[in-house]
């Protein structure tokens, strides 16, 4: 039996695999590339990736790639999804360890962001809050925190973790990316290079630890991790791949253990931005004033009142400020969008 067979059976891919067992419990498989390269398959959907000992590999970094944590941002599945295809294809080697995580299987089947509770909310331990006991969605986030937690120890070295997505709505800023925080860090050189080479122009720092997923790995494992966004939502098969050709590359190029390319125009800088306000629901007399329509990275001037409630109120202060995420269809007590503005630093950039 062949890698690929013994690894997704009558599938033909990695992704065809997971949306037909999205809700399986299948038991591990760990076939060896004809190059000595082994692949587990630890779950549904989780494929840990080592190259043969002995393979040179300059970078001597582990890195973590995870996609469709909202089951209906489709296009970095796909990417990753053709990545598998051309290893196992044997159209080039893999020089470091790799995770590749599809993150909520029966969200992608159904077409949906999530099917009970969003899964990015449920990492750093959230999981384990009374309120979501026995949803699928906190268990899934259990497995995936668990299968990082083995994968950086069996692998002691450099961790990078990137969680990529495609927005809901429009954005004035197609691709961006957030830095969880973590107190005191400052944003590695070679991973701004890397965001370029991505084609990833404006970088956000975040102002706290929240329980994303990318915000576990950072602070829990101590990686280098980062929420990437690289467009828009759309449906499986209706993705134009050419947009995210940047992204693929760079991730390829990273898996071989290749040297980073110079930075070219007009991908040479990172625009920072840094968030100056969280917009929470606040319960019933919570009201928001940005439009459902409202773009990604809109901007609103001195003063604007951004949302109210019976006992007090946001408006812009003394400089213009943009929103991000903007969704009031949230539950109380959980973000309803940022409010950020462009950073008084360049990168590499420490946190205020």
């Amino acid at each position: 039996m062949s890698a690929k067979q013994d690894l997704f059976g009558t599938n033909s891919d990695w992704l065809s695999h997971t949306l037909d067992n999205a809700e399986a419990s299948l038991p591990e498989t760990k076939p060896l590339l004809p190059d000595g390269t082994r692949i587990s398959r630890k779950a549904v959907g989780v494929l840990d990736i080592v190259p043969p000992a002995g393979r040179s590999n300059p970078n001597t970094e582990a890195i973590i790639i995870s996609a469709g944590v909202h089951g209906n941002e489709t296009a970095p599945i796909e990417v990753l999804n053709g990545l598998v295809s051309e290893l196992i294809e044997g159209q080039w080697e893999l020089a470091c360890p790799v995770l590749l995580i599809l993150g909520n299987p029966p969200a992608m089947v159904a077409g949906e962001r999530f099917m009970e509770v969003n899964l990015n909310r449920l990492f750093d331990g959230a999981h384990g809050r009374s309120e979501y006991k026995g949803l699928a969605e906190a268990e899934r986030a259990q497995e995936l925190e668990e299968a990082c937690r083995q994968f950086a120890m069996a692998n002691p070295r450099a961790l990078s973790h990137y969680d990529l997505h495609t927005a809901i709505r429009p954005s004035h800023r197609e691709r961006f990316a957030l830095y969880p925080y973590v107190e005191s860090r400052t944003v590695p050189v070679d991973q701004c290079d890397f965001l370029l080479e991505a084609e990833v122009e404006t970088l956000l720092l975040q102002h706290k630890a929240g329980t994303t997923f990318s915000s576990f790995s950072s602070s829990l494992l101590r990686a280098e991790s980062f929420t990437v966004e690289l467009g828009k939502v759309r449906p499986f098969g209706q993705n134009d791949l050419g947009r995210f050709s940047g992204i693929r590359d760079a991730l390829r190029r990273r898996f071989r253990g290749l040297s980073a390319p110079a930075r070219k125009p007009p991908f040479d800088h990172l625009t920072v931005f840094e968030v100056v306000h969280e917009i929470l629901n606040t319960g019933k007399s919570f009201r928001f004033h940005i439009p459902d329509d409202v773009a990604n990275f809109t901007e609103y001037q001195p003063g604007t009142v951004i949302w109210e409630d019976d006992e007090t109120s946001y408006r812009v202060g003394h400089s213009p400020e943009a929103i991000i995420f903007p969704n009031p269809d949230v539950p109380v007590g959980h973000r309803v969008g940022l409010m950020v503005r462009p950073g008084r630093f360049q990168v590499p950039v420490r946190w205020l």
